[in-house]
């Protein structure tokens, strides 16, 4: 039975000191939730901020009552906390947008069509490269635009091959697409976006591209250390995914050996009157369906098989 109470959507906003920034961006998002026909929540997950970021968020929440706060004492990371909010949502569709609105939540009015088309994630981008349409506001200079095209080259090479504005702030996942990537997920800093991308693709993930308009905050929490580490972390994806670190080989092994076993719980008992009585398509669902899908198949053959002796014992009394 659905439950009512269930958001649809749930925006996640990463937050460390963002006292003069947080108030404006949480007014906008709430205004434009308040006008939809679903529900909502919003989630500031706070990362140890050292300024009056938890004061001014949990004033919020006595005027924005679908609005949820994570207050770590302590920073871990901007990849840490994102995942955090991402495991505490509870809605259909999991968004995280950053603390100072700089991709707008407008925007998300462009990835409704994606995910009714079958994609699993839907990143925003601000490279035409990418989305047809993708905007700056404040164009980067020519040597900024060069050392940027030259260092997503080498995240392509190195772990997510032909998306060209891995680092954009505004992504969006379902529910069991969230779960999957980001309880696997390990890296806490700069480098977790290029990290849930390339989970995405290995646990073979829809992924689908949206243009945005991006208005920069010069006010960037982005250090030259925060870059050099990123790229560290790069390298510590491309580790991970060979080593398996992410469980991902395993846990194909696990799902193969689980058909494997559903396969013969279909053919052991009763096993030549029940073969005669599943058709080649309902066979063919153990290869992609779950083991309760096997169990309802195996049942309806047996019941389909014991139909077709009772027919028999009253056609020949």
């Amino acid at each position: 039975m659905a439950n009512n109470n269930q958001p649809h959507l749930s925006v996640i906003i990463p937050a460390y000191n963002e006292e003069t920034r947080i108030s404006k961006t949480l007014l906008e998002i709430d205004k434009y939730l308040s006008r939809q026909t679903y529900k909502s929540e919003i989630i500031v997950v706070n990362d140890g901020s050292t300024d009056g970021t938890a004061r001014v968020v949990e004033k919020f929440q006595n005027l924005i009552a679908n609005l949820r706060f994570e207050n770590n004492r302590e920073n871990h990371g901007k990849g840490y906390v994102v995942r955090q909010g991402m495991l505490a949502a509870r809605g259909d569709i999991r968004l995280f947008t950053d603390a100072d609105n700089s991709t707008s939540i407008e925007h998300i009015e462009k990835m409704w069509q994606h995910f009714s088309d079958g994609a699993d994630v839907v990143i925003g981008s601000r490279d035409s490269k990418d989305a047809q349409g993708a905007s700056q506001a404040v164009k980067q200079p020519f040597l900024k635009r060069l050392l940027g095209n030259m260092a997503n080259m080498l995240i392509q090479i190195v772990a997510v091959w032909g998306i060209w504005d891995t680092q954009n702030g505004f992504k969006a996942f379902t529910a069991p697409a969230a779960k999957d990537i980001f309880s696997r997920a390990r890296i806490n800093r700069w480098g977790f976006d290029i990290e849930a991308l390339a989970l995405a693709r290995a646990l073979k993930y829809r992924i689908a591209i949206i243009p945005v308009h991006w208005v920069n905050d010069p006010a960037t929490h982005v250090t030259l250390k925060g870059y050099i580490n990123t790229f560290v972390e790069l390298f510590k994806v491309r580790i991970n995914l060979w080593s398996d670190a992410y469980g991902i080989n395993k846990s194909n092994f696990r799902e193969k050996s689980v058909h494997k076993s559903a396969v013969d719980m279909i053919t052991v008992p009763k096993g030549k009157d029940i073969m005669k009585s599943i058709s080649f398509s309902e066979l063919s669902k153990v290869k992609s369906e779950p083991t309760k899908k096997v169990l309802e198949i195996k049942n309806e053959a047996v019941h389909k098989s014991d139909a077709v002796k009772t027919n028999k014992k009253e056609n020949n009394p």
